[in-house]
């Protein structure tokens, strides 16, 4: 290959990563949004026992629309098998890592009857407020009501979305764990089910400038961890959660290259439909 039709090629290849960055803002924005204007009448007109399951069922079936057709433009590479496997294992908490923005996007695609607890300003936001709402999906304003409604949830049989870091890591391979994932767990006496989110791009991570063009195609594994029994101790399991989290990825590649072991079993329309 010349010199010439090489960086004609990697321009191509530049102008296909800005192309497909702005399909994939655009696409979630009006699918969030049509669903957010959509769930401002359904939530005052139905009741809460028909709105909560058709508000999950509307976010998990957008987010697999969303994350398939990033899959089949090649921007994305995605494994779910694992956290496929979740989907009829009842009451527990789901507790991964939390590398980037779009890691509660991916399991919630997955899991159609999951509760999340949610920053407050994303519930309030205009594209996702009115659909987290009517999902109804737990604010983290407020501690103590937070852990109630998330206990209420467990008991109720859903499955519960929380991110031990409590935010996206900054820390190597994990941020400090917060205590609520024990709290929760104790009082609904539910498992903890530990998720490693491994990806080839640093893209939306903690800092990354939203508008930002990532090299594509990015890959993204789930594999599951251990499963913690009900924890006695809130203080103790929680630093040892920290531990094995710390343990599990601390000799893993900071970002699976595209071309590792696991890469081959990415395949762009794999899981993602």
């Amino acid at each position: 290959m010349s010199r010439a039709s090489g960086t004609l090629r990697h321009k191509l290849h530049a102008l296909y990563e800005i192309c497909a960055l702005w399909f994939g803002l655009i696409l979630l924005g009006i699918i969030t949004l049509g669903w957010s204007s959509l769930s401002v009448p359904l939530y005052y007109i139905l009741p809460k026992r028909w709105a909560v399951p058709l508000g999950r069922w509307g976010i998990t079936t957008g987010f697999r629309f969303y994350l398939g057709a990033l899959s089949r433009i090649g921007a994305c590479r995605f494994d779910f098998s694992a956290l496929d496997a979740l989907r009829d294992q009842g009451p527990l908490i789901v507790a991964p890592n939390h590398p980037c923005l779009l890691d509660a996007v991916m399991v919630i695609s997955r899991l159609p009857n999951l509760a999340c607890i949610m920053k407050a300003d994303i519930v309030d936001n205009v594209f996702l407020g009115a659909g987290a709402r009517m999902a109804g999906y737990i604010r983290n304003d407020a501690q103590l009501s937070m852990i109630k409604q998330a206990v209420a949830e467990l008991r109720n049989g859903s499955q519960l979305l929380l991110f031990p870091e409590g935010t996206r890591t900054t820390r190597w391979p994990v941020n400090e764990c917060k205590g609520t994932t024990a709290l929760i767990a104790g009082r609904a006496n539910v498992p903890i089910q530990t998720v490693f989110i491994e990806t080839s791009s640093p893209y939306l991570s903690k800092g990354w400038p939203l508008f930002k063009r990532p090299v594509m195609p990015i890959t993204y594994h789930f594999r599951l961890g251990r499963r913690f029994d009900p924890p006695a101790r809130a203080g103790a399991f929680t630093a040892e959660l920290e531990r094995y989290f710390i343990a599990a990825l601390r000799d893993a590649p900071r970002f699976l290259p595209a071309d590792a072991p696991d890469a081959p079993a990415l395949h762009p329309h794999r899981h993602a439909g």
